[in-house]
């Protein structure tokens, strides 16, 4: 073999050892790295941007970005997501995992399946195919992103959930008024008239996917953030959603903080967020 053939060879196996698939990397040992991996739980599968410091045995923040509609974005939105929510934790010790949930031609709602197939992979089988110890597992979203952790925390329990502007609350409100052309049609609303017809003459399908279905049975703390400088859509339920809450009376601890002078990424502006973000984690 000459020598130019040579070289091109090596470069050719240094390029793929760069760029294999993530699914393929060794985690038997301690190093950091971050890696999109593919996972699989009860046949659903979704990826996963996973951030791993030095080490073994973490504390687990699961993060879930907000809307994108196009699942040629998630990827994306899932490591801008990691990289905010990294940003505004005081501790580099946490295994950081960012779920890319899908969005495009799916009923809104329905990707809770893929978000709570990556909880219980965490759950049940991060620690063999990451080979790593889980301990505590917390949940931070921001607006369908937080609508989506405050879902799961309905259905399964974790060591708190964090929502920052979680959303959308009130699909019967937000969907007329695309219906009326007072605001333009977006993909979500599009999808639920397909299927459902208009707000008005089935209220109730659109209501059973909007968070102020969800406001009693939560299984674990819950910390709500919200900027009250928000969107007139946002803001016109945030008083009806957060009273319903504060009157569960069958969910673990609630808080709220709202915050004058910020809008929907109040968490990631302000410094008392920031603040009680970290204390909520760190609190046990």
């Amino acid at each position: 073999m000459s020598f130019i053939k040579m070289k091109v060879l090596i470069l050719l196996l240094l390029l793929f050892s760069c760029n294999k698939d993530d699914n393929t990397i060794d985690t038997n040992h301690n190093s950091a790295y971050q890696i999109t991996k593919s996972i699989s739980y009860n046949n659903i599968s979704v990826d996963l941007v996973i951030d791993k410091p030095e080490g073994n045995e973490f504390d687990v923040l699961m993060v879930f970005h907000g809307t994108v509609r196009h699942d040629s974005l998630i990827l994306q939105a899932a490591h801008n997501a990691l990289e905010r929510f990294k940003n505004i934790l005081d501790r580099n010790d946490m295994l950081i995992i960012s779920v890319a949930y899908p969005e495009e031609n799916l009923l809104f709602g329905d990707n809770i399946l893929h978000c709570e197939a990556a909880l219980l992979w965490v759950k049940n089988q991060a620690k063999s195919e990451l080979n790593v110890k889980i301990n505590k597992i917390f949940l931070a979203g921001h607006s369908q992103g937080g609508y989506l952790v405050t879902r799961l925390n309905t259905m399964h329990q974790t060591d708190g959930v964090i929502a920052n502007a979680p959303g959308p609350l009130n699909l019967i409100f937000r969907c007329q008024l695309e219906e009326n052309g007072e605001i333009p049609n977006q993909m979500e609303c599009t999808i639920l008239f397909n299927e459902y017809g208009s707000t008005s003459n089935n209220p109730e399908a659109y209501f059973e996917r909007s968070l102020l279905n969800f406001t009693d049975g939560y299984k674990s703390d819950i910390l709500f953030v919200q900027g009250l400088n928000d969107g007139p859509i946002h803001m016109h339920s945030w008083a009806t959603f957060k009273q319903q809450v504060e009157n569960c009376t069958d969910c673990k601890d609630i808080q709220f903080i709202e915050l004058s002078g910020f809008g929907h990424t109040a968490l990631f502006q302000s410094t008392d967020a920031k603040i009680e973000f970290n204390r909520f984690i760190n609190r046990q």
